[in-house]
């Protein structure tokens, strides 16, 4: 008999995450996981989309805590075997206040935001990795700010754009960047004001991990022909982006576009689902609509 294919959609209770699985629920043939941080906002999540007809199912699931992973990902192994499509969704952003917020609330803010939206992800895609099946699909949520172009010293720039760059070396500028968090000392270093430049680290370390991982995957199973690519999904209207104009389902085109239609490899795709050069100066315009 064959086996089930599996979908896993973690940060799904609401936003895009939410659109993203309702999305897969009408088009994907296999199972769904919706996953949320707080378990009784995402059986709300679930209940709303049975009431459409849909059957996603529900998992607890917080990438920041590392008991939570490994819960998942042992309740993945032992009811299914494996999956086949992880769309990384769950993310944190932090807007400036007028007045601004005290230095030491934008810091801690700062340790958040790289801790859920990079760490997190990676949390996750370590634990959830060896359980891939073949062909399998990998979507990391980006965003415009996921450009390197949106980091303002040139230096620093080239540095997450070095086609050699390793994880360990990534992961030792996003411990540079928290450093200079720590010392207030985020402009003067060539990264930005906080507590924004803190998502777009957070999002370009995001990207630049997508890129490498396509290059081991290449490297060490060419074979199993597994894809990973991230995405802005637009400027989309949600609690985290109340300046957005985009509606969540459009938000999710460009990630469904990946996990169910397109065939790339370690690639930046546009809400638009145009190819966008990560290596290149500059990013499309912002739409006025």
């Amino acid at each position: 008999m064959p086996t089930e294919k599996i979908a896993v959609v973690t940060g799904a209770n609401k936003g895009v995450g939410f659109a993203i699985v309702k999305g897969l629920c009408e088009k994907y043939q296999g199972g769904v996981y919706l996953t949320s941080r707080n378990e009784e906002k995402g059986k709300a999540a679930v209940a709303k989309l049975k009431e459409l007809g849909f059957s996603p199912i529900y998992h607890q699931l917080d990438i920041a805590d590392q008991t939570s992973v490994d819960r998942f990902k042992e309740h993945i192994r032992s009811t299914h075997g494996g999956l086949d499509l992880l769309i990384n969704n769950a993310g944190v952003l932090y807007r400036p206040s007028n007045p601004p917020r005290p230095s030491a609330e934008y810091i801690r803010e700062a340790e958040n935001t790289i801790s859920i939206n990079y760490y997190g992800t990676v949390r996750l895609c370590d634990a959830l990795f060896p359980l891939l099946r073949d062909n399998a699909r990998v979507v990391n949520v980006s965003s415009s700010a996921g450009h390197p172009s949106r980091i303002p010293l040139a230096s620093l720039r080239a540095k997450f754009t070095n086609r050699d760059l390793t994880i360990p070396q990534l992961n030792e500028l996003v411990e540079k960047f928290l450093r200079d968090a720590k010392e207030n000392k985020t402009e003067q270093e060539g990264w930005g004001k906080l507590p924004y430049c803190a998502y777009v680290v957070s999002k370009v370390s995001i990207s630049a991990y997508t890129n490498i991982q396509q290059k081991l995957l290449d490297k060490e199973v060419p074979y199993r022909n597994i894809a990973i690519n991230s995405v802005h999904p637009g400027w989309v209207k949600t609690d985290m982006n109340i300046d957005g104009f985009h509606t969540v389902e459009q938000g999710a085109k460009g990630p469904l576009y990946l996990a169910l239609e397109a065939d790339l490899k370690g690639k930046y795709v546009w809400f638009d689902c145009r190819l966008v050069d990560w290596y290149g100066e500059t990013t499309p315009p912002k739409p006025t609509v």
